[in-house]
């Protein structure tokens, strides 16, 4: 440590200067050493024998492990080791390990599926090109993951001082307090059936360092998947190392969340070596690290969310959002993020003709400044919704506008484009490279059809940035109905069936049978207060029972 005990325990950050000296010094005392050839051996006899699911491509992990003004957990270099060959053994993943901040200037940056913040204390870079870079990786669909210390990464350390409010906010908590280094706790698996939890088979207990955090942690933010069982872990260990006592009795250790199409995972204990010797802890790390990739599929709905029709909607593989009425003007977006959150819904759709606020009248388009779209991804965190659709009412006339568009898209986190009167554009040689992230749909409306041109130039934009597209945007009547639903098996209206839940019933039911996993169903939100308090509520209650009897076979 460059700081001396003395400067550590002055003034407000006394606590946190402890414990980060007291951290070191028990650590070096208890950590059992190992010469190289040994450390290697053990995590080669802990490695999982291959990984969860197929990787859907090639992928690539970046492990950045630096501390500023910290000397850096014992368990970095053995972390850095295990995750390379873990990677290297399952055929799941390369890595690249640096302490360069250089690393996350854009055009570095977009050469890896996920980044890996390895037990990171303290400020790792302030270069504000460089944060913007790593959200706007994250938000557009990278994942980011981060064990123990990355808690306090990009905070001044000693006395972990906020310095980036959003990193925390990402992660999904904030702070490093604990009791001793190898506290005994039992732990709770607080969501047995998520596939990330599989390799426990139950609750557990274990012994490490663990992380009592604080705000900006919320279970309205992240779906939590292990913590402390108060009613089993002797609560009065001694020492306490800061403030360890949460009044809610809440002490979530690992958890997963989605921040715009980025998936995050974090986990608070990984103080010691040992930790990624063990073999379940690499089983559920390869599992984590598979999900932050892309390749292995896990649901991230908050754990205060989860009811039991969201719970029937996730095994359905359904999502329902609340899209604004189509007409002008539409309701300004926060006001569709507000009664979303109202209805319990998790998705809004957004339109570039729809103002952004009543404090911020200003379209929501690629004219945004990157300090409004963060006041956007704050709004949405927020209330705990995530924009998945956007209508572009005004199409581009040249390429240099789809490009534009589609940029913004990328950035804002949307996977769904609504385009509903698409022009034909020159071609343009294809792309020499690809966006790592993909899954997203854009959605042609109705009106004149692309050309062939036209189509090839969209194809080759959307797949520059890691959208996908989808063509067929005509009614599928093969359901059997003479309703005119709009149904691509991507976007289904449920405003079109005129609030017959009777059809709606039938819709779903025949959806279910098919197979069908549409990206969203969608509600639109009314230009009226009335319409928005008493219709949609019994359409949402409707769409929930549905769901409901079709996850549990029929039942009720």
């Amino acid at each position: 440590m460059a700081t001396s005990r003395r400067s550590l325990l002055s003034g407000t950050v006394g606590a946190a200067g402890a414990l980060a000296l007291s951290c070191l010094r028990r650590a070096g005392a208890q950590t059992q050493r190992l010469s190289e050839a040994e450390q290697k051996q053990k995590i080669e006899a802990a490695l999982p024998a291959q990984a969860f699911v197929k990787p859907r491509e090639r992928r690539r992990l970046l492990i950045f492990d630096l501390n500023v003004n910290y000397g850096g957990h014992a368990s970095i270099p053995t972390a850095n080791q295990a995750f390379t060959l873990m990677g290297a053994k399952t055929g799941a993943f390369e890595t690249e390990v640096s302490k360069d901040p250089a690393v996350f200037a854009p055009d570095n940056l977009k050469r890896f599926d996920a980044v890996f913040f390895n037990n990171t204390v303290g400020n790792c870079f302030e270069d504000p090109a460089l944060r913007q870079s790593l959200i706007e990786f994250v938000y557009s669909g990278g994942g980011l993951m981060g064990v123990h210390g990355t808690s306090v990464a990009f905070t001044k350390w000693p006395g972990a001082i906020e310095d980036w409010p959003e990193f925390g906010i990402m992660l999904g908590g904030r702070g490093a307090n604990h009791k001793a280094n190898d506290e005994h706790v039992f732990l709770k698996v607080e969501d047995p059936g998520h596939p990330i939890t599989q390799p426990f088979g139950g609750d557990f207990d274990y012994r490490d360092e663990f992380f009592r955090v604080h705000e900006p942690y919320s279970r309205n933010r992240v779906r939590v998947l292990l913590s402390i069982d108060t009613a089993k872990t002797d609560m009065k260990q001694t020492p306490s190392l800061g403030k360890v006592e949460r009044a809610d009795n809440d002490y979530a250790l690992a958890w997963v969340r989605q921040y715009g199409r980025g998936r995050v995972f974090y986990c608070g204990f990984a103080h010691h070596p040992s930790v990624f010797r063990d073999p379940k802890m690499l089983q559920f790390y390869l599992a984590a690290t598979q999900f932050c990739l892309g390749d292995l599929d896990a649901p991230t709905t908050p754990s205060a969310k989860l009811t039991p029709a969201i719970r029937a909607q996730e095994k359905l593989g359904w999502r329902l959002g609340l899209v604004p009425y189509p007409v002008l003007p539409p309701p300004p977006l926060f006001a569709t993020i507000g009664q979303a959150a109202v209805l319990g819904l998790s998705y809004v759709g957004a339109r570039s003709s729809q103002k952004v606020g009543d404090d911020l009248r200003k379209n929501f388009d690629e004219q945004l400044s990157n300090e409004e779209m963060r006041q956007i991804r704050l709004s949405l965190d927020q209330a705990g919704v995530r924009l998945l659709t956007y209508r572009v009412d005004r199409m581009p006339s040249d390429e240099d506008g789809w490009r534009k568009i589609l940029a913004f898209a990328k950035k804002m986190g949307i996977e769904a484009l609504d385009i509903q009167r698409p022009m034909q554009l020159p071609s343009f040689p294809p792309p020499t490279s690809r966006a790592a992230s993909g899954g997203a749909v854009v959605s042609l409306g109705s009106g004149a059809p692309l050309d062939g041109r036209g189509l090839q130039v969209l194809e080759q934009l959307c797949d520059w940035h890691g959208i996908r597209l989808v063509r067929d945007r005509t009614p599928d009547r093969a359901l059997g109905r003479p309703e005119d639903i709009l149904i691509n098996k991507e976007i289904v209206q449920l405003d079109a069936l005129g609030g017959k839940q009777e059809a709606m019933s039938y819709l779903l039911e025949r959806m279910h049978q098919e197979g069908c996993k549409p990206m969203m169903f969608s509600l639109e939100f009314p230009s009226t207060a009335s319409a928005a308090t008493e219709t949609l509520p019994l359409t949402v209650a409707a769409f929930n029972q549905k769901t409901l009897q079709l996850a549990n076979g029929g039942k009720s």
